[in-house]
């Protein structure tokens, strides 16, 4: 007689290249045991969410827990991803007060998301401004998932711009441990000198921030960090392209030989400029909204293949940071988790592209490039029990759903009309989301050294 399971979850599962209708996953412990189609196996306990989605639990690379309040924030960060499907955050290293950028510090926020976290974690690692490429291989052996460098400065202690022969040093040390770099793509030459020229003219409205950081920008500082990976064999990653642009100077250089990919955010597939004067602080992020013609581009970008993963750059700043008429007083970044699976589903449906795209561009490749797969992002025997259910209709956004601290529930898709919510969560076979509160505690989450240095380029 068959040995009943801990747990079975009946509904339609999505994989990266097919739905299966009327499928089940069974749980046994905190892995995915069996995944079949008929009959139900006997299971200890059965959710049945017949005529729903079951997706892998999301994997979100690329967040800001601690930009805001410093490691504390993991708290509220990790409830609004339960919530929102995510089952696993790879967080940003630039803390307040502080950056990630040494073994000792790494193992010490390993500590806080042991104490803080509802879901399961992993890390990135930095440098420090001057001096501290010597840290780099203690970061990769501490379990960094990967680096995160950046070509401009917002604070030389917390968010260095690192200069261009330590980038170089840098990237060549990076090369040896496998470990991807991501990197913050904008020219601070070119930033500086056209918002000094915007506030000089009293030109201070929101659109002067799109304006202050055009789409050249990027591309030059793409151009630098390809050229650079070029030079030290390093995987350098995009971490947020606006412009599709970005997406074609990496693969021309993988064409010749580079190992050059990047990422977009969930906002430049479907926010505009249009939105950024809107929402005023509420829509200011870094790089900004485009276009409604870029955001085409963006979608044609997607469609062919170029684009790594689809992440939220999630970043909870207090309210009282995005208020205020002067656009280039306000805090850069915009929240994005709980709204994560539903707008990602919407978007698809609204284009008529599969659901499958979701699996794989929000879960696991992104899994794949953080060397976290198959134990995270994917839904078959052996991975950890992770799923985000879906159900499809017709709903609408609410920012004062948002499980976090009460300053961080706003979000620039309130109001907006979504074709999915998340019925529920689970982690590792736990249910930590039942569709109106978190089940999981602080603490529940783990963090997730990377898995192997395998690069997901060969």
């Amino acid at each position: 007689m068959q040995e009943a399971y801990d747990r079975v979850l009946r509904g339609d599962l999505v994989l990266p290249d097919a739905v299966l209708p009327d499928a089940y996953v069974a749980v046994r412990g905190e892995t995915i045991a069996a995944i079949g189609q008929g009959t139900l196996p006997p299971a200890k306990q059965v959710d049945d969410f017949s005529g729903k989605l079951i997706l892998p639990g999301l994997v979100d690379g690329h967040m800001h827990t601690g930009s805001a309040i410093g490691w504390p924030g993991i708290e509220g960060a990790t409830a609004t991803a339960a919530a929102g499907g995510v089952t696993t955050v790879c967080d940003m290293p630039y803390d307040v007060p502080r950056a990630v950028t040494s073994a000792e510090i790494f193992r010490e926020k390993v500590e806080a998301v042991h104490q803080w976290a509802h879901v399961d974690v992993a890390l990135y690692g930095t440098i420090r401004k001057t001096g501290g490429v010597d840290a780099i291989a203690g970061l990769a052996e501490a379990g960094a998932s990967a680096f995160k460098l950046s070509t401009y400065e917002y604070d030389a202690v917390r968010f260095p711009r690192i200069d261009h022969p330590t980038m170089v040093e840098a990237f060549r040390e990076i090369a040896k441990t496998g470990l991807m770099v991501a990197v913050h793509n904008e020219d601070q030459e070119l930033v500086e000198r056209l918002t000094a020229e915007a506030r000089a003219s009293g030109r201070v409205d929101p659109i002067m921030h799109a304006r202050t950081r055009p789409p050249l920008a990027e591309t030059m500082a793409d151009l630098e960090i390809f050229e650079i990976g070029m030079e030290t064999g390093a995987h350098v990653h995009i971490a947020h392209s606006s412009v599709a642009r970005g997406f074609d100077i990496a693969e021309s250089f993988r064409s010749m030989g580079g190992r050059a990919t990047g990422e977009a955010c969930i906002q430049y597939l479907c926010m505009t400029e249009e939105d950024l004067v809107r929402l005023k602080g509420f829509g200011k992020c870094n790089p900004p909204l485009r276009t409604a013609e870029e955001v085409e581009r963006m979608w044609v970008a997607l469609t062919a293949g170029k684009i790594a993963y689809v992440s939220t750059d999630h970043a909870p700043w207090q309210r009282e940071k995005k208020l205020g008429d002067d656009i280039f007083a306000c805090g850069a970044g915009l929240t994005g988790m709980q709204s994560y699976a539903p707008l990602m589903y919407t978007l698809l449906a609204e284009r008529g592209l599969p659901v499958t795209w979701m699996a794989r561009l929000c879960a696991e490749n992104t899994a794949r490039y953080h060397g976290l797969f198959p134990k995270k992002g994917a839904i078959r025997i052996g991975s950890d029990a992770d799923f985000a259910v879906l159900e499809t209709g017709d709903f609408v956004f609410d920012e004062a759903t948002i499980q976090d601290r009460p300053d961080a529930r706003w979000s620039p898709y309130h109001g907006r009309a979504m074709k999915a919510r998340v019925a529920a969560t689970f982690l590792r076979g736990a249910a930590i989301w039942n569709g109106t509160e978190v089940q999981a505690k602080p603490g529940q989450g783990r963090f997730v050294p990377r898995q192997h240095r395998e690069s997901v380029l060969g």
